[in-house]
């Protein structure tokens, strides 16, 4: 990515997905990501397993402000958020939807041209 910290500052839609990574912002990242609309960061996870309250806290407290929703791209199957993660989300007015990886990207992209407040965490496939 485009900085030290795994950071690129601003919404972006996502360009492409595959091989393990992301294409957005005319760049490449192999790994998961997680898109707000401050930026598009880096994040540590492989699988939904991996996914804690540390992480959803960056969706939480975004600088630009909590999204409306979170969308959660699992991977290349459909799992659920665990009960107690979903709550976190919630108790902060915060939506979420999971879906495989592909359809979380198409979403997210028709999400930003409507403008919508939509995060989305990306786990890449």
């Amino acid at each position: 990515m485009a900085s030290d910290q795994g950071y690129v500052p601003g919404q972006h839609k996502i360009e492409d997905y595959g091989g393990g990574g992301f294409r957005f912002a005319e760049m490449s990242h192999r790994g998961s990501i997680l898109a707000t609309a401050s930026g598009v960061r880096a994040i540590p996870v492989a699988r939904m397993a991996e996914i804690d309250a540390g992480v959803l806290d960056l969706v939480i407290m975004d600088p630009s402000g909590a999204p409306n929703l979170l969308i959660i791209g699992c991977g290349a199957e459909l799992l659920p958020l665990p009960g107690a993660l979903r709550a976190r989300l919630r108790a902060s007015g915060v939506s979420c939807e999971t879906m495989a990886t592909g359809p979380a990207v198409r979403t997210f992209n028709m999400l930003i041209d409507e403008g919508r407040r939509v995060a989305a965490l990306l786990i890449a496939v």
